[in-house]
């Protein structure tokens, strides 16, 4: 099977390399928001039973609240009223599903530019295979991982209906935080993906393995109050 889909895989990038990552890349950022939304259901689960004395917090995984992503994620109208106890996980949330394949189909053809530009100036031929890939890392870090995540809360603020004040108050929060994880997680698999992938495989493979990182972001991205509510509600005297 993985055979089988490389083979598909090269054939549809060499004859459309720009619409086949964007395609790629739109179901990648789909799987990655599922299993954000996922986690958030079972974690709200968890937390329910705890509530409810059906488990010990100390001795359940599940049930330890790392960052506190989702703690704002919207309630069903219907359960607002019954206490957290009672409460079941928030609805599987379609939209913001589109607006993460829409923002990786979207970013498929920036990211294939650039890394067609960082083979070009960084190539891996010649001797300098290990330098040039650190190299291709640096840029990448420290160039394109910033301007990247501000492309992505700011498409997401924007596509969930915020305004300016929503924007910056969204860079405000969580801009930072989700920044340094990148420079945690992203330089190591860089260096492996400049180093060794083949170049139609990079973004794909970046997309692969951003799965849990995409989902990381999304827990992020939705750890605010709901944007319509926050813009719609009255400012403090």
């Amino acid at each position: 099977m993985v055979s089988i889909l490389v083979r598909k895989f090269n054939a549809y990038y060499a004859n459309r390399p720009i619409l086949t990552t964007m395609i790629t890349n739109a179901v990648l950022g789909g799987i990655a928001d599922t299993v954000a939304q996922t986690l958030t259901a079972v974690r709200m689960r968890q937390r329910q039973k705890v509530l409810n004395g059906e488990t010990n917090q100390k001795d359940d995984f599940m049930s330890i609240e790392i960052h506190e992503l989702d703690k704002k994620v919207p309630w069903p109208a219907e359960d607002q009223s019954l206490p957290p106890s009672k409460r079941g996980p928030p609805p599987f949330d379609f939209e913001r599903l589109t607006r993460f394949m829409a923002y990786g189909f979207m970013m498929a053809p920036v990211q294939h530019k650039w890394f067609g530009f960082l083979s070009r100036i960084f190539p891996i031929e010649g001797g300098k295979g290990t330098v040039n890939a650190l190299r291709r890392v640096a840029f990448d870090q420290f160039l394109f991982a910033p301007v990247g995540l501000a492309a992505f809360f700011t498409f997401m603020t924007v596509a969930e209906g915020g305004g300016r004040r929503a924007v910056m108050k969204k860079f405000q929060d969580v801009y930072l935080p989700a920044l340094k994880a990148n420079f945690l997680v992203w330089p190591l698999v860089q260096v492996l993906n400049f180093r060794v992938i083949p170049i139609q495989f990079q973004i794909p493979f970046v997309s692969t393995i951003g799965i849990f990182w995409t989902a990381y972001l999304s827990l992020t991205n939705s750890s605010d109050e709901p944007v319509a509510s926050r813009e719609n509600s009255p400012s403090p005297a």
